[in-house]
């Protein structure tokens, strides 16, 4: 299986055959090879900064020669006016790097910037922002990233880290107990040890899961705030419990993760 740093190299390189192709002509007909000069990432609206380390990839992997300087790290609040960082080097390497920085860059931060919005919003409880699998195909690893930048919680990468028995697996094996045995009896066979989480449409469903035990987490899909309430009276605090459906940033903290994010407004202009 392939590691994180070798899918992001992948992500990057499938990115830049995407844009550049056979060469950014533009570029290459209008600056000289010899050029040399440099780029600042300029703020331009309020958020939290997420996707340094991975512009400072994306630089090395096109052109190893490019220095970049550091002024504001992952995770910070940024405002209008701040300067991330500056790059030197090639003009036609920092106009070639670019648009794939910034998309990256505008990308993360939004996600990071809404991930933190929420868990502002759940300051003092003890509930977690969870990302999902809802990612942009070959983005996962960078969204999911900006969610920790954020604040959030990683869930499961895909689906070979963790057992997640949905509605439709529940149907598909039979019953609520018959897909639980069947889910054991396969670790056992496999040599696995992966945490095993369920989802429950109503109380009858979740009280089927109590009786059968044997799972790590329990999944409330598409709750309502008093039926989330009767559901942690009924789990006791004997499995973990996960929300998800219907829940939007003026109710999430009733429910005590993110969908639909804006890119955080920015731009790399010559210095």
């Amino acid at each position: 299986m392939k590691t994180k740093e070798q899918l992001i190299d992948e992500l990057i390189d499938l990115a830049f055959a995407e844009d550049i192709g056979d060469g950014d002509h533009t570029t290459l007909c209008c600056i000289p090879d010899t050029a040399m000069g440099k780029s600042r990432l300029l703020i331009k609206e309020p958020g939290i900064l997420a996707g340094v380390e991975i512009a400072r990839k994306i630089f090395h992997r096109f052109d190893p020669d490019l220095k970049m300087t550091v002024y504001i790290e992952d995770g910070t609040a940024v405002k209008p006016g701040d300067v991330a960082f500056v790059v030197e080097g090639r003009v036609q390497s920092l106009l070639q790097t670019e648009r794939l920085m910034l998309n990256v860059m505008q990308r993360m931060s939004g996600i990071a910037t809404m991930t933190h919005r929420y868990v502002k919003k759940l300051e003092g409880l003890h509930t977690r922002i969870l990302d999902t699998r809802k990612t942009t195909p070959g983005m996962r690893m960078l969204e999911k990233e900006a969610v920790k930048i954020g604040g959030g919680v990683n869930h499961r990468i895909g689906l070979f880290d963790m057992i997640l028995l949905k509605d439709n697996h529940v149907d598909f094996a039979g019953g609520i107990e018959n897909a639980i045995s069947r889910c054991h009896d396969y670790l056992k066979a496999k040599g696995k040890d992966l945490k095993i989480e369920i989802e429950v449409r109503n109380l009858d469903e979740l009280k089927e899961v109590m009786r059968v035990g044997g799972v790590d987490r329990i999944m409330l899909d598409n709750f309502s705030p008093e039926l989330t309430k009767e559901a942690v009276k009924i789990v006791g605090g004997k499995y973990e419990i996960e929300s998800s459906g219907g829940i939007t940033f003026d109710t999430i903290r009733d429910y005590a993760v993110t969908h639909s994010v804006k890119g955080l407004d920015m731009s790399f202009k010559a210095c």
